[in-house]
This record gives C-alpha cells, sequence and structure tokens, in this order.
C-alpha cells in the first residue's frame, strides 16, 4: 500500500478488456468480416466518461501481460485515465468481448473471459487504501463481486472506504460471469449484492439488476428496497420508460430518456454512470442529474462504441437544448 500523490474525482474498480465491434450493423456475427477495437468492460468506461466531463479519474484493475494488456494502457492515458492501479497477470489472457449489432434494442454480447479474466485477480494486499478514501467517488461492480480474490478486494476497499464521501455501486448483474449456480438462481448472489449495498451511498441499475439485488421488480420497490439496504440514492433505469430516481431525503425524480437514433445502445450505461458521478459532484438535484446522465447515455447509444463515444460537456448540454426546443 502506498499512498496516493492526489486524490481523485473518482476512482473506479472492476471489468476492462478489448471490445470487438462490427463495422456493419445488422449482420450476424459469423458473417461479419471487419471489427473495429476499442477499450472496454464497465469500470473503465465509467472512467472514461467522467473524465470526458473533466473529472479526474483513475481505474483499479488488471490486464494480462500481452499486446491487448498494452493497448488498454495506451488507450487509458489517451482518454485522460490514470492507470497505475491497472496491473499485468502473467498467467491470464486480456479478455476480449465481441457484440453483435441489431438496432435499435439487439446487442448480444460475447464474452472471452475464461479459464478467468484477470481483472477478477484484484488482490486485497494491493490497495491502495489511502486513495481509495481520499477519492471523492469510489464506483464498484456487481461483477467485482463475482469471484475471489476479487470480491474481498472489493468488500476490503468498501469497508476502508466507510462510506466517505460518495460510493456507487453499479449493481452490474452480467449472470453469465458467475458460477453456474448463480447463473440458474441468481437470489445466490443476493447476499453479496446485500452486503455491498450496507457500505454505499448510490446504487444503480436496471430492472433485473434491482430484482437480482433486492427480489423487487416494479420500480419504486425496487428504489425503496435499496434505500433500506442502506443507500443514500436509488436510481433504476428503466429503459423506455426512462429513470427513476429516489432519495432518503423523499425527493423523487422520474426523467424520461432522450429520443435518438440507436445505432448500438452497449456503452449507453456507462456514459449515464460517468454523468451521474459528474452531477453527484457538481452538487446537483436529482432531476437535473438525471436529465444530464440520459443524454449522455443517449448520445453513446446513438453512435457505434463505447468508449471512444462518451460525450464532452458541451456535447451533453447541445442535445438537452435540442431535446428541450
Amino acid at each position: 500500500m502506498t499512498e496516493s500523490a492526489q486524490p481523485f474525482d473518482l476512482i473506479t474498480m472492476g471489468r476492462i478488456g478489448v471490445d470487438l465491434y462490427p463495422l456493419r450493423s445488422g449482420v450476424p456475427l459469423a458473417q461479419v468480416d471487419t471489427f473495429g477495437k476499442f477499450l472496454g468492460g464497465s469500470a473503465a468506461n465509467v472512467a472514461v466518461a467522467a473524465a470526458r466531463l473533466g473529472r479526474s479519474t483513475a481505474v483499479i484493475t488488471r490486464t494480462g501481460d500481452d499486446p491487448f494488456g498494452a493497448y488498454l494502457h495506451q488507450a487509458l492515458k489517451e482518454f485522460g485515465v490514470d492507470d497505475r492501479w491497472v496491473t499485468p497477470v502473467a498467467t491470464l489472457q486480456t479478455p476480449v468481448t465481441f457484440c453483435e449489432i441489431f438496432p435499435p434494442d439487439n446487442f448480444p454480447l460475447h464474452f472471452y473471459r475464461h479459464p478467468k479474466a484477470p481483472d477478477l485477480e484484484i488482490h486485497t494486499e494491493e490497495l491502495d487504501f489511502f486513495a481509495i478514501r481520499a477519492s471523492r467517488v469510489l464506483w464498484i461492480t456487481g461483477t467485482g463481486l463475482s469471484e475471489e480474490p476479487s470480491r474481498s478486494a472489493t468488500f476490503a476497499a468498501l469497508k476502508a472506504r466507510d462510506r466517505a464521501g460518495i460510493t456507487v455501486f453499479d449493481l452490474d448483474w452480467r449472470p453469465e460471469l458467475w458460477s453456474d449456480s448463480a447463473w440458474q438462481d441468481p437470489a445466490e448472489a443476493r447476499p453479496y449484492y446485500e452486503e455491498a449495498l450496507r457500505h454505499s451511498t448510490v446504487a444503480v441499475g436496471n430492472l433485473d439488476e434491482c430484482e437480482v439485488a433486492t427480489g423487487r421488480r416494479e420500480p419504486q420497490a425496487c428504489a425503496e428496497a435499496l434505500l433500506a439496504a442502506g443507500v443514500e440514492l436509488a436510481v433504476v433505469k428503466q429503459g423506455p420508460k426512462g429513470v427513476l430516481a429516489v432519495h432518503r431525503d423523499g425527493t423523487t425524480a422520474e426523467v424520461p430518456p432522450v429520443p435518438v437514433k440507436v445505432a448500438n445502445g452497449l456503452g449507453a450505461g456507462d456514459a449515464f454512470g460517468g454523468s451521474l458521478v459528474h452531477g453527484l459532484l457538481s452538487g446537483r438535484e436529482p432531476a437535473d442529474i438525471m436529465r444530464h446522465a440520459n443524454a449522455a447515455g443517449a448520445l453513446v447509444a446513438s453512435r457505434l462504441a463505447c468508449s471512444s463515444a462518451m460525450p464532452t460537456e458541451a456535447e451533453v448540454e447541445d442535445l438537452l437544448a435540442r431535446a428541450a426546443a
């Protein structure tokens, strides 16, 4: 453990990899012959999204000691994300993820993370607890709870943080990345989600993810269950119905989505997350935070890539102005 030289606005912890996207949409993966290579993984993408909005960000994760790992370091630096806590695992390969693109609402993912992804080899003893506690926001994910030693490291980070500042739990349910038994019965993952919620101040997830975490599916019931589990702000994403945000103080905001022509829905949630962090740090009201986050997600959904598609503040404000006109 070494003391960080500066506090970050945001430290994320979790998944990173290489995303390979077809350069033509509406074509089955078996028939695609040209792909684009992009930085991917939810934790990395959220850090990129917040950096695009002017925030100082870093990510805690691991890659393979291979050319794809070197590419991810390069990409993080180009996006302005600090990579000091991105370390190699000599025995594992950097994961890649292929997606198929069938707008407006079908974007299946194919994860190549076996026998194990390096980002699940984050060890407690390697964490910089000084930096984790000092960061204005810590962002952790459900995938980080799926396997050891990442699970224990995530809980150690949460306990060291002790709810200092803002701690966001991205529910991030990816059943294919859990054990077979948890995939078949998501309730097996619930105790880990409940423990993470006890140490978090903000929870964000879609209805499927909220159901895994709370056993509820109706949006208001999900929000109330997340608040009861310990958070101060519950953010429930409802797809085409928009987003519901409920604060412990009773403030409620339900904000519709910003309409765009969808090119690739992947990455929209990560753009939403980066904007959510930006809004929380700016001290905005929940309704304003949700409008900005919806617009950031919509912009990424209208573009092919994830990380390189993350919008700037000017782009988000421009879309909001056009939507209001």
